[in-house]
């Protein structure tokens, strides 16, 4: 369930018409930058899943890394990059999935998750949901159970929280 945390809106600056007309894009780099606030932003996803036994914490490229490797090592649990294609070096699962405008993939080591490993799924912005939704099935290709997915900040008016209908969803501050 998404919470109020004030105090991460503090800390995001807001881009009008970054990238493009009409979006506003939500700067993490401010609170990035702020140790106390980095931290606390760790600390506040890994208490979203103290209750939660978690064997790797996936990040998505490339905000995600940022955040899911603190909280892998907070969690003592490995942590996987999800990545665009052609950016990991050895064998790779894909999936595509869809956009606004088009499709694009993800791609992930065969051997990075094992089956019936309990995975959590790290991102900075829940938006859409199309990202988090493909890594989700790409765990499952690979025979993980996701746990939940935690997120730093959800973009409420648009919707992407109802894509995980009756999964665990996480995140700090809603905008």
């Amino acid at each position: 369930m998404a919470a109020d945390a004030t105090w991460v809106r503090d800390h995001i600056r807001a881009i009008a018409d970054y990238p493009e007309a009409g979006v506003t894009f939500r700067d993490i780099t401010p609170l990035l930058g702020d140790a106390a606030a980095f931290g606390r932003a760790v600390d506040d996803l890994v208490t979203r899943f103290h209750d939660v036994a978690v064997d790797r914490v996936v990040g998505i490229e490339s905000r995600g890394f940022i955040l899911a490797a603190p909280v892998a090592y907070r969690l003592r649990a490995g942590f996987v990059p999800v990545r665009k294609p052609g950016r990991l070096p050895w064998a790779v699962a894909r999936e595509e999935y869809e956009l606004e405008y088009g499709t694009d993939k993800l791609e992930i080591h065969r051997d990075a998750i094992h089956p019936d490993e309990r995975i959590l799924i790290v991102d900075d912005v829940l938006a859409t949901g199309g990202t988090a939704e493909a890594t989700g099935r790409l765990v499952e290709t690979l025979g993980g159970i996701t746990v939940g997915y935690g997120f730093l900040i959800e973009i409420g008016e648009l919707g992407g929280r109802a894509r995980f209908d009756g999964e665990r969803v996480e995140s700090l501050t809603v905008f």
